[in-house]
């Protein structure tokens, strides 16, 4: 009996047992606050980003974890300089701020796991500039979006494809203004060289 009691007085003590639930770490990358409280909501990438497949998530998954210096689950505004200086894309130290404030839905300053898979979906959704930072990023981070069957990643990778073919075919347009500016400046001098030689005909 006495043993049960000091049983029952050490569980009170302890307070309830931890099980499976909103403060669960299952399923949460960067972990992110419920919307409407204090708690935490288990974050499945697979479940809230649909449009991206099995093979995409682990491509942005590794990809965040290596930037993620400080293994914290998040990347922070140095973190994020050292990315994009590694993309070939290095960013102001505004730039890189406005870059976390237009996917910082929890307003902390720095990307969680959730937040920079929103790059890539805005990117899919073209919903970003092309002369921003996160454009940038999801442009040159080379994640394999050519999965068929996938809602949105096959048009990703196609509109990726796009964008590359557009910026070629405006590097060939202008080429060809070049080409055709040269060309008219050297018909020019040579119309003059024979207008000369004609006048020195006649003197």
């Amino acid at each position: 009996m006495a043993a049960a009691a000091e049983e029952l007085v050490g569980r009170r003590g302890r307070g309830p047992e931890p099980g499976p639930g909103p403060g669960s770490p299952v399923g949460r990358v960067g972990g992110e606050g419920s919307p409407g409280g204090g708690g935490r909501r288990v974050f499945s990438p697979a479940g809230e980003f649909r449009e991206f497949s099995r093979r995409q998530l682990r491509d942005m998954e590794r990809l965040f974890r290596q930037y993620d210096a400080g293994k914290d689950g998040f990347i922070d505004l140095m973190e994020l300089k050292l990315m994009m200086e590694k993309l070939g894309a290095p960013q102001t130290h505004l730039g890189l701020k406005n870059m976390i404030k237009e996917v910082d839905e929890d307003l902390d300053s720095k990307l969680s796991f959730r937040e920079f898979l929103l790059i890539f979906r805005k990117a899919a959704a073209g919903e970003l500039q092309e002369d921003s930072g996160l454009h940038a990023l999801a442009r040159l981070s080379e994640i394999d979006v050519s999965t068929e069957g996938v809602k949105g990643a096959k048009s990703f990778f196609e509109a990726k494809v796009q964008a590359i073919h557009d910026a070629s075919r405006f590097e060939e347009e202008i080429k060809a203004e070049q080409e055709e500016k040269k060309k008219q400046a050297e018909e020019l001098k040579q119309r003059k060289a024979a207008f000369k030689e004609l006048q020195s005909t006649f003197k």
